[in-house]
């Protein structure tokens, strides 16, 4: 399924397209980090107008197609677009659109409990990698609650934040126990969300560990938390490179852009962890990392061109 232009392309778009708006939205963010202010508003304003495009997708699903509307609110990849909506808006709480990034906020938390609700009634024994995908939306909801907390000094929303975070978790840990390990040699591309889930939770970690809400005992919970998070989605990180390099898997699929989103985060996550954590060369190692997540998003794009007009040919020849 492409995600370029053709009749009514946009219509068609599946759930796991919303991948690629996270992919690009924290890559942004991860560019921000680093200095590079003019390629991370590209970044953003390409991942606002993919999130613009899904945006209009899942309106138009709900209000005219209800029959596929809940067949694909069932799946997984639905939870990308609460993922997708929290990473927009930790990037624009960043840039200081503190108001848009409150109404982001509000509208991921709306969609959040009845697609997750939906989602994990429909757990199964073996899952994709997608299965982390709560984890992820969960701990986006407590990236940019902890993002909008520091911004505006509010309590309430750090707090809430620190719930968001337990319970996301949880619900990495119950992904993890019906997590098809047979993915990490097969998986089409969001097997990386197994590591990407937790790089995420690491990053919400580093917002509540610079809160000065938590002091004392909490804070260093809180820093030995994020740290082991972080050490543990690096370790997978090498587990699923040395799959990819030992079980090569070239062919372009959307669900791709579930393995750069993880790329990028890993990144960011050690680029946010650094300071707070007090860790100096986690900025050296995000730095790098955050390269090759951009590499990564650029062959995947490519990729993405390749396969669509290869297929556009195709068509012309029957």
């Amino acid at each position: 399924m492409s995600i370029l232009p053709g009749r009514d392309w946009w219509t068609g778009l599946p759930p796991a397209a919303g991948a690629a708006v996270m992919a690009t939205g924290i890559i942004s963010v991860g560019l921000h980090l680093t200095g590079h202010e003019a390629a991370s508003l590209v970044a953003l304003l390409v991942a606002m107008a993919l999130w613009l495009v899904l945006a209009a997708d899942f309106t138009s699903r709900l209000l005219g197609d209800r029959g596929r509307f809940r067949a694909e609110a069932d799946t997984p990849a639905a939870l990308t677009a609460v993922a997708a909506t929290t990473v927009i808006g930790a990037r624009l709480s960043q840039q200081g659109r503190q108001t848009a990034a409150a109404v982001l906020l509000v509208l991921a938390a709306v969609l959040w409990p009845g697609l997750l609700y939906n989602v994990l009634r429909h757990w199964r024994r073996r899952m994709p990698g997608a299965a982390f995908l709560g984890c992820v939306a969960t701990q986006g909801l407590s990236l940019l609650a902890a993002s909008l907390a520091d911004a505006g000094h509010r309590d309430v929303l750090a707090r809430a934040a620190m719930a968001a975070f337990c319970l996301g978790l949880l619900l990495y840990l119950a992904a993890l126990f019906r997590f098809d390990l047979r993915e990490v040699v097969g998986g089409a591309g969001d097997h990386w969300v197994a590591g990407g889930a937790l790089s995420i939770s690491a990053l919400a970690g580093s917002k509540l560990t610079a809160s000065p809400v938590w002091t004392g005992s909490a804070h260093t919970a809180l820093r030995t938390v994020t740290l082991a998070l972080l050490a543990l989605s690096l370790g997978w990180y090498v587990v699923l490179l040395a799959a990819e390099l030992r079980h090569p898997r070239p062919r372009y699929d959307i669900r791709r852009w579930a393995t750069v989103f993880p790329l990028g985060m890993t990144a960011t996550a050690c680029l946010s962890v650094a300071e707070p954590a007090g860790v100096a060369w986690l900025s050296t190692l995000g730095e790098v990392l955050l390269w090759i997540a951009v590499g990564a998003w650029l062959l995947t794009f490519a990729a993405l061109v390749a396969s669509h007009l290869t297929a556009g040919r195709g068509a012309r020849g029957r």
